[in-house]
């Protein structure tokens, strides 16, 4: 493959592999979601899987009754904004990156990863934030109700 550069001198055409993990039952389950996953990283704009090999579940040490599968997909993106894209919505356990070796990236490139990057941080930390708002409130409404259950034991 040879590297193509745009006209802005940013690498494109971006090989990279990328390790998905999955764990639960039963293990047809981890089969049909890994294919699934790599069929909707297929689809997104920008990237193209090239090859995929999906490992059969086994048993997991810890808890035999759940199952662990795994499956390599070797991608090409477009640019890679596409490729941190990716990460954020697959969360892959692993991710190497096999060609080319060097990357040029311009400072708009930069700006584009970062602002992404920040983009989705915020996004996790409003969620955050909102399932610690609710967590505080469910505690208050169980010691409210542990008094009420109190006073009403006190009474009998």
């Amino acid at each position: 493959m040879s590297l193509i550069k745009t006209s802005d001198n940013e690498t494109r055409n971006i090989v990279a592999m990328l390790i998905m993990e999955v764990i639960g039952k039963p293990p047809e389950h981890l089969t049909e979601t890994l294919d699934k996953m790599i069929k909707e990283i297929d689809e997104e704009k920008g990237a193209k899987v090239i090859e995929k090999k999906i490992h059969d579940p086994v048993p997991m040490k810890e808890k035999s009754e759940f199952f662990t599968s795994f499956a390599e997909i070797e991608v090409e993106v477009e640019e890679i904004l596409v490729l941190s894209q990716l990460m954020f919505k697959y969360m892959p356990a692993h991710v190497e990156i096999i060609h080319p070796e060097l990357i040029a990236l311009t400072n708009n490139g930069w700006t584009e990863i970062l602002s992404e990057t920040i983009r989705k941080l915020h996004g996790y930390d409003e969620v955050a934030r909102v399932i610690e708002t609710q967590k505080k409130n469910l505690e208050e409404e169980l010691k409210k109700l542990k008094e009420n259950n109190s006073k009403e034991e006190s009474k009998e």
